[in-house]
């Protein structure tokens, strides 16, 4: 269930008998057919057990679930907040996002949670601390595609073990792959006399992936 934009802060999807999509609550701008919106207490797929997990690590942003009756075909159309729409499509890997960036997502695939440390040890822990993400960050693994938000528009930068990429853990939206991060400084003279840009920490990301930038340093 591919997503095509229409433009940078829209996106639009069909969805067919059998298919399921999920949906921050109120990102619906408009819709051709008869479709069915219910609000969806397990938070996607994961089942309960995934959603008390979410809900304790504060991933746990509402969602709605999206359908057509048997038969039918619709079409979907999505944003919210004017933020701009990067649409990602993911074939077995797995996306690493803030539940709030997530504006849509195909309901085949599976949802949960991943604690901070577990890709950056102590300084993934830090990095979450720092950049007001918190200790936990949402998962999306399977086949299939989700629609992220962000300010600015996004691009898509390679991660390679030859090649890390540092990057300004404001600016960060979401990364995908074997990828492993954590928080380094770039502390110097300027920094500790109050004088230089007031970027002393830097997101390492190392490995094999892609991780997403947004052209601004401002959180949704």
């Amino acid at each position: 269930m591919p997503f095509t934009a229409l433009n940078s802060r829209m996106v639009q999807a069909t969805v067919a008998p059998g298919q399921r999509m999920y949906s921050q609550r109120g990102a619906m701008l408009a819709y051709r057919g008869e479709v069915h919106f219910t609000p969806n207490i397990q938070g996607g797929q994961g089942g309960v057990g995934s959603m008390i997990g979410r809900r304790i690590a504060g991933e746990a942003t509402p969602l709605m679930t999206v359908e057509v009756p048997a038969g039918q075909t619709a079409t979907v159309m999505f944003g919210h907040g004017g933020h701009h729409v990067h649409v990602v499509d993911l074939t077995g890997e797995t996306l690493y996002v803030e539940a709030d960036r997530l504006l849509a997502f195909d309901g085949s695939l599976q949802q949960g949670t991943m604690f901070m440390g577990s890709q950056g040890g102590v300084m993934g822990m830090v990095r979450g601390q720092v950049t007001g993400q918190g200790l936990f960050t949402t998962t999306l693994k399977g086949v299939g595609s989700a629609a992220v938000m962000a300010h600015g528009g996004v691009i898509e930068l390679p991660i390679t073990p030859q090649r890390p990429v540092h990057v300004d853990p404001q600016a960060y939206v979401a990364h995908r792959g074997d990828v492993r991060n954590k928080l380094s400084t770039a502390l110097g003279w300027r920094d500790m006399v109050g004088r230089g840009s007031g970027e002393a920490f830097q997101l390492e990301l190392s490995g094999q992936g892609t991780v997403y930038v947004q052209a601004s340093e401002e959180k949704l």
